[in-house]
């Protein structure tokens, strides 16, 4: 039995997340797993990513095959490179902490109007020339 470390697909149409699982090559995608290893979710900014890094090493040494994006997931969490014996590579970017944007006041703003628009509407400009060409043709035929 050909065993594979794959991704189970989960969620909404336009909301994905995955599980990583290890199944039998045979089973159909989201079919049943043997085990599930880890999370994938790649909508949130940045991705997230967990992999129970003691399970994915033993079911690499007992010889199961990753898939083409669960290789590239294994990867950026450094459990390829531990199980080739490469070194381990830069560690995740964690979510930073958004700054709170400065305050209107604080940034010095007046609560005064600086003044008001210069320009008219146009349509009233349009509605008033038709009236008065309106009432120069009435004017002309009488």
């Amino acid at each position: 039995m050909a065993v594979k470390i794959k991704l189970k697909r989960l969620g909404k149409i336009r909301s994905p997340h995955y599980r990583i699982v290890v199944a039998d090559s045979r089973t159909r995608r989201d079919g049943r797993a043997i085990e599930e290893i880890g999370l994938y979710h790649p909508v949130q900014n940045p991705s997230r990513i967990e992999v129970n890094s003691e399970r994915a090493q033993y079911w690499l040494s007992v010889g199961a095959q990753p898939t083409e994006p669960v290789l590239a997931i294994l990867k950026k969490t450094g459990d390829w490179q531990k199980y080739k014996g490469e070194p381990a590579p830069p560690p995740l970017l964690q979510p930073a902490e958004k700054a709170a944007r400065p305050s209107f006041e604080a940034l010095g703003g007046d609560d005064e109007g600086k003044g008001e628009a210069i320009t008219q509407k146009k349509k009233a400009e349009k509605k008033d020339e038709a009236k008065a060409e309106s009432s120069s043709s009435e004017s002309t035929e009488a």
